[in-house]
């Protein structure tokens, strides 16, 4: 979606929008349409939308009001970005396939500031996020239509503030589009292709570690989870030096498995194919530092990502092998579907060693216990480290992207011990999510703080949410992005 700015609203306009808030209604609005919303109950709570028909010098013009709720925020538990957000996202559900090609936002009298012109701006741009590559046959009422926004009247600076909004808009599309591909598209090699293409010129620098440099750095977890398949595993790492030189960098580990069928503890058939998106952590980092790279984040900051495909064959590993980690630690895998923190634990141990960071965070869809637990309201978080679980929490609330404390207990790390092997890859079915990050916490250097999000339940939505369509939500690059700014760069 194209945004403009501009002084005045473009000739030929058919669609004006405002935004206002609960209870109140813009100054200058035609009784018609004052009395229409009344009629529709229409109140200004957020993400409400209400929209008539006026006549204006002769012409007719369609004119929809977006509600942004009490501007004091508070509503539903939302703060007052979430709300103006919501206002933008209605404006898009609305009119994206209503055949409308452009709108023009009117903010003259809105009395926002340049942060919360941008918080509409991103709401709408999110929710006009679709993956339409493979369908030839849309109805022509199913196409989108809505391709231009002209901002009319934005308060002083809300340009340079939607352009740096707009690069984390950028980091969640390419996030929800990595997701959203298909398994015969993106696999290890295209994943990292795709990065190398749209990472290409933004200063950020791109490490791959082919499987021979794997086996060279004794990363037998990862490979033993690839070894199944034909697409050749890879570790991907993005390094973004935006700080002071010599800093020790923040870093961001995501599991990017591919597809994952659960190897030879087969998965069953029915639901397999939603198993493309068991990469949603490794999307999100790499969206996270593609949006730090695109606003130049002032701040060191190291993504690495950990991609293989999960498949079963003759070569694939089996329930009771022993693979040892590039820790040294091995690992008796009693089931090959919980391959995600086998893949992790080698990712873990190499960004530490390889880059020495100031604390690590890792992101992936790893257990279905996680949506068990906290359905899809909340991915789960796990953290040896008060502070950093702290600073994760907030920025999951002032940006959507909410996190839940969960426990870390030496009651259940003894859950994963082996009688054969250092450690069992997993327990029993009770705490299946706790004791997938106990396993983890055991790769993660004394002293090192460490945070583990389960996002099994948020990377992808069977239906629409405020901000995003059924499918890729994108989840985990804005707590990315909003950790970045409160912690490192202030």
């Amino acid at each position: 979606m194209n945004i403009l700015f501009s002084q005045t609203i473009p000739a030929g306009t058919k669609l004006i929008a405002l935004v206002t808030n609960k209870g109140a209604m813009p100054d200058g609005l035609e009784p018609a349409l004052v009395e229409g919303a009344k009629t529709a109950r229409f109140k200004g709570s957020a993400g409400q939308v209400f929209d008539g028909f006026v006549e204006r010098s002769g012409d007719i013009l369609r004119v929809a009001i977006a509600g942004a709720g009490d501007p004091s925020g508070g509503e539903n538990g939302d703060d007052r970005r979430t709300n103006l957000e919501k206002a933008g996202a209605a404006l898009t559900a609305k009119f994206l396939t209503s055949g409308e090609t452009s709108l023009a936002l009117d903010l003259t009298n809105s009395g926002l500031s340049a942060r919360e012109a941008a918080s509409v701006l991103l709401g709408l741009r999110l929710r006009g996020w679709r993956h339409d590559e493979y369908r030839t046959r849309l109805k022509e009422e199913q196409k989108i239509t809505l391709k231009t926004v002209t901002v009319v009247g934005a308060p002083e600076s809300a340009e340079a503030a939607w352009k740096d909004a707009s690069a984390v808009a950028a980091g969640v599309e390419f996030t929800r589009h990595l997701v959203a591909e298909p398994a015969n598209k993106v696999f290890p090699i295209s994943f990292v292709e795709r990065c190398q293409k749209v990472f290409e010129g933004t200063g950020a620098e791109l490490i791959v570690l082919d499987e021979a440099k794997m086996a060279e750095l004794g990363m037998g977890s990862i490979l033993a989870v690839g070894q199944g398949s034909e697409q050749p595993s890879r570790i991907l790492a993005i390094r973004w030096n935006g700080g002071d030189a010599g800093a020790k960098p923040m870093c961001f580990v995501g599991k990017g498995v591919t597809f994952d069928t659960g190897g030879i503890s087969l998965k069953p058939g029915p639901g397999m194919e939603e198993m493309k998106w068991d990469m949603g952590g490794a999307g999100a980092v790499a969206g996270a530092m593609l949006a730090l790279a695109t606003r130049k984040a002032k701040a060191n900051v190291v993504g690495v990502m950990g991609l293989v495909e999960n498949m079963p064959d003759g070569k694939a590993q089996r329930p009771g092998d022993v693979v040892t980690s590039m820790s040294g630690q091995t690992i008796e895998v009693l089931n090959t579907d919980a391959e995600g923190r086998m893949v992790l634990c080698d990712a873990l141990h190499w960004a530490q060693q390889e880059f020495s960071p100031l604390a690590i965070v890792d992101f992936a869809t790893l257990t279905g216990a996680m949506v068990i637990a906290l359905g899809h309201e909340y991915a789960g978080m796990f953290a040896n480290d008060e502070d950093l679980a702290a600073k994760l929490d907030a920025a999951g609330k002032a940006t959507g992207d909410k996190v839940w404390r969960m426990p870390l207990s030496p009651a259940y790390d003894k859950l994963i011990d082996s009688p054969i092997a250092d450690i069992k890859n997993v327990g029993p079915r009770p705490g299946g999510s706790i004791t997938a990050a106990q396993f983890l916490q055991r790769f993660i250097a004394k002293g090192t703080p460490w945070a583990h999000c389960d996002i099994a339940g948020m990377a992808w939505a069977d239906k629409a949410g405020t901000t995003w369509d059924k499918g890729a939500t994108g989840f985990g690059v804005r707590l990315i992005d909003q950790y970045i700014r409160d912690n490192v760069e202030a």
